[in-house]
């Protein structure tokens, strides 16, 4: 009873970090409750992703897309390792995550606008942007503020967390204020973006915060199939009204539909075949690169969603592009996840596997005949059906040979 209580009392508690090999560890309630809101973000950066593509308008719909992928996804992991971290459950951590998730609903309402802009050829309208994103790292820096009080074996760790995220807010204010052109904005971004990338390098170096490395890769894992699910919604919603501006289904949508949902089913097997739990617990030094390289995760499999979308566009006679260019908006992005997965997994694990060459060769055999399938002028929706079979190689590889592979690999750790 005493420790049923405990769990039920939210008093503010010191953040003096968390026993990184605690037993049982798995995502809270309330770090679902906050990927909801992310829900929204992807959402609405997919949406536009798609609307953008199916016009034509390539630059637009690739520049619009980058920025507000990383701008949400790093946010989004900023968060989760500091909770993996700190989480006590107590009200200042629930209010300070409430107001992060304020940050990220303001974030994807500002979408929109930014892409609009971009198209516009003007400079970057990124002030509602912005202004989610300085309210979501203001909570991350009064935080982290509170472990520099609470921990001090581990203060040097926040306050060059506390710098970095500081000056980078200073800089994003600094460029929504400032009316620059696209060019400058960009080569601004960059800049921005390793000052955000270059905190936690600087922070962890020398007394490293104790995340949990099961927890870690369960949350990574979780928000992989958030982003899954946004594509099965934008592609259904989509579906949905063509369906009923067709008055019923047709091969072709029924074709999409088996297409979307056999890419999404692909993509989520090929990621969780690797024991990723296990593998962060041995290569705990590895972590950063690790978690970085999935922001290229989220965003190919947040387009390949978008890529489907811009399909359902095109059956609904709604996109400016022909069936060959229909057919690269999902194989780009798709095959860009399949090379990170590997890349990740090979840089990650230290081990260089020919038979991986094999796969990603077959893969991207696949990938070619649907492409060229297209340009002959099979139907886009079976050339769709063709793509999906693309991450069937990795798991029947897998399935049959390669979980071997990954068992050796493991085993010489």
């Amino acid at each position: 009873m005493a420790q049923a209580d405990r769990r039920r009392d939210h008093r503010h508690r010191p953040l003096s970090g968390r026993n990184p090999k605690e037993s049982h560890r798995t995502a809270t309630p309330l770090e679902l409750l906050y990927d909801l809101t992310f829900v929204v973000a992807f959402g609405t950066a997919a949406n536009e992703l798609a609307h953008y593509l199916a016009e034509g308008h390539v630059g637009t719909a690739i520049a619009g897309f980058c920025f507000a992928v990383f701008a949400v996804a790093w946010a989004w992991m900023n968060y989760s390792w500091f909770a993996s971290a700190y989480d006590n459950d107590d009200w200042v951590f629930r209010v300070a995550t409430m107001v992060q998730m304020v940050g990220v609903i303001i974030n994807a309402l500002g979408i929109e606008e930014m892409f609009a802009s971009i198209d516009r050829g003007a400079s970057p309208d990124i002030d509602v942007m912005v202004l989610g994103y300085v309210v979501m790292r203001v909570s991350m820096l009064f935080l982290w503020a509170l472990v520099a009080r609470h921990d001090p074996g581990r203060m040097p760790a926040a306050r060059k967390f506390m710098w970095t995220i500081g000056g980078a807010q200073v800089g994003w204010v600094a460029f929504a204020l400032l009316d620059l052109p696209l060019s400058a904005f960009l080569l601004g971004c960059v800049g921005l973006f390793a000052v955000e990338l270059v905190g936690p390098v600087l922070a962890q170096r020398r007394s490293p915060t104790p995340w949990h490395a099961h927890h870690i890769a369960e949350r990574h894992g979780l928000l992989v199939l958030i982003t899954l699910g946004e594509g099965v919604i934008g592609t259904v919603a989509a579906l949905n009204a063509l369906v009923h501006a067709e008055h019923g289904w047709t091969v072709d949508v029924a074709l999409l539909a088996v297409a979307g949902i056999g890419l999404t089913f692909g993509i989520w097997w090929m990621y969780f075949v690797v024991p990723w739990a296990e593998v962060l617990e041995r290569h705990r030094e590895r972590a950063y690169l690790w978690s970085a390289g999935h922001i290229l995760l989220f965003g190919s499999i947040a387009a390949t969603g978008a890529g489907l979308h811009v399909a359902a566009y095109f059956l609904e006679r709604a996109a400016a592009l022909d069936p060959t260019a229909t057919v690269l908006t999902v194989a780009v992005p798709l095959s860009f996840f399949v090379l990170t997965l590997y890349v990740l997994y090979s840089i990650f694990m230290r081990h260089r596997d020919p038979f991986h060459l094999l796969l990603l060769a077959g893969t991207a055999g696949v990938v070619v005949v649907a492409v060229v399938c297209a340009e002959l002028g099979l139907s886009m929706s079976w050339c769709l059906v063709v793509l999906m079979l693309a991450p069937a190689v990795t798991v029947v590889g897998y399935e049959t040979v390669g979980h071997r592979h990954v068992a050796e690999a493991l085993s010489r750790d």
